[in-house]
């Protein structure tokens, strides 16, 4: 009767053990890199870049190499 009930003890603290695992939260995910043309964008829009630097690299993006 005693070993019956270590078994079912043993058997408990398992399944336990492996809920709990599978709960853990997974990592964060990595940041998404911007593209190129966002950062011409978010450079243009802060006013980092004017017009005419923001067109010319734009276009220097769009050819196809």
């Amino acid at each position: 009767m005693i070993k019956l009930f270590v078994v079912l003890l043993v058997i408990i603290l398992v399944v336990l053990v492996l809920m709990m695992i599978r709960r853990r939260p997974s990592p964060p995910a990595q940041p998404q890199r911007e593209s190129p043309r966002e950062i011409l964008k978010r450079r243009y829009a802060a006013g980092e870049i004017d017009e005419d630097e923001y067109l010319r690299r734009m276009s220097g993006l769009n050819q196809d190499w």
